[in-house]
């Protein structure tokens, strides 16, 4: 009882200059962010460091804040995108295996701001749907402040923590934020339907978010005995689990277990990992670091790009020199994968975009396989790391290849209407003969 506070109370323990970390996507503390603003008039400033943040909060998205809040990320969402423009915004470059090492090395937080669940008998709570980084910063900090919210799953694992090493704790009874699951279009299909003609029977997965792998969950369901370790548990691996095509039997590393960094879905994805021994919750820098991924035999890794040039090199993350999301674990899953004995990487992406014309302000179609990447765009995943690569006009096996026969298999899986064009482009370049 000593340590429950007013939210009130939490917020007058922050001083100006203070660097704040926030527990991940929906392990953050959303109250006490969706209040963070009224410490404005004390303040000169205060900076924060977030991962994919939920919510619109008022002191990243209001504008008279700017001043006041320094906030920098490790993977953008929406709204920190369309204040990355005001400049109090920025991001934090990272494998997400290395984020909160790598960030401690530089700056430590004066205060950790997260959640978790309701202490058990023992005393200990349940950092419940993150760990990629949060216990590693709860140690670093001088101070932590938890909302306790009992509508968090009690998730096992190596987040367990105990009420003695929590300074503070503000009981909260908010709805956890979901993920809404991204119905597969035609493309995703088409996408979805190759990659699994590659995923063999007891294969260990990684799947990221979106259309495309939701499309490959539901064209595995006719497998057995697949595996999980992935940075992100998602309401698609769920579904697959209760198909039976999931069964971790014939996994090399934590039989038996689905592992993960962090997990967002639905509340349907929430209740199945409350107290479910089958999965495990553990470090993020333990989980997708590659040498760790590479322990599991079999094990595949799928990811998406924004766009792909004829060399090789992934840009997952920028349009441009605009960052617009995150590396996220993206190099780790795609190194570890193919470290592992029999393992393999897969990029997927649609073969054209519409995008404005600048000068016509009209919509436009335009090839997301390109001779070059754009001026400043960030390159995610090194062209010496790309193995397949997957449009929905096929599959361009990279592992291997020369610049001359990667453009000629990549070029092979664009939109029809633009390889002639990429061809010629690729002749300029010295890349074809």
């Amino acid at each position: 009882m000593a340590k429950t506070l007013l939210l009130e109370q939490a917020l007058e323990l922050i001083q100006d200059g203070d660097h704040i970390v926030a527990g991940m996507a929906a392990s953050e503390g959303r109250a006490f962010f969706e209040s963070l603003h009224t410490i404005a008039p004390r303040i000169t400033s205060v900076s924060i460091d977030n991962c994919l943040p939920l919510a619109p909060y008022p002191f990243i998205v209001d504008e008279a804040y700017t001043s006041k809040f320094a906030i920098n990320s490790w993977f953008f969402s929406g709204d920190l995108r369309k204040a990355y423009q005001r400049g109090n915004v920025q991001f934090i470059p990272n494998h997400l295996h290395f984020a909160g090492v790598k960030r401690a090395y530089h700056k430590t937080p004066d205060v950790f701001v997260g959640n978790a669940t309701p202490p058990d008998k023992h005393g200990f709570v349940s950092l419940s749907l993150s760990n990629v980084y949060e216990k590693f910063m709860i140690e670093k900090a001088k101070t932590v402040i938890l909302e306790i919210n009992p509508k968090l799953p009690r998730t096992l694992g190596d987040l367990e923590l105990h009420i003695d090493d929590i300074d503070y704790v503000v009981e909260v009874n908010y709805d956890i934020p979901e993920l809404p699951e991204t119905i597969p279009n035609e493309k995703d299909e088409a996408i979805g339907k190759l990659i699994a003609s590659y995923i063999q029977n007891g294969d260990c997965l990684q799947l990221g978010i979106g259309g495309i792998p939701n499309a490959v969950a539901l064209a595995l369901t006719d497998k057995k005995d697949l595996g999980v370790h992935t940075e992100m548990l998602t309401t698609g691996f769920m579904k697959l689990y209760q198909s039976g095509a999931i069964s971790n039997k014939k996994k090399t590393l934590h039989k038996g277990k689905m592992v993960a960094a962090f997990a967002l879905g639905n509340r349907a994805l929430y209740d199945f990992i409350d107290d479910n021994p089958a999965v495990m919750i553990l470090d993020g820098n333990y989980v997708n670091d590659p040498m760790i991924i590479a322990q599991n035999d079999h094990q595949v890794s799928i990811n998406t790009t924004i766009e792909i040039d004829l060399t090789g090199q992934c840009c997952s993350e920028s349009i441009g020199p605009v960052q617009f999301s995150g590396t996220g674990g993206q190099t780790d899953t795609a190194v570890g994968a193919q470290r592992a004995k029999g393992g393999r990487s897969f990029i997927a992406l649609y073969s054209t975009a519409m995008v404005k014309n600048p000068l016509t302000g009209e919509r436009e179609e335009i090839s997301k396989i390109v001779p070059m990447l754009k001026q400043g765009a960030a390159v995610t995943l090194s062209r010496n790391d790309v193995d397949y690569v997957v449009t929905e006009y096929g599959v361009a096996h990279l592992r291997g290849l020369s610049v001359r026969e990667r453009s000629e298999a990549l070029i092979q899986i664009a939109h029809p209407k633009f390889q002639a064009s990429l061809r010629q482009e690729a002749m300029q370049l010295g890349y074809l003969g």
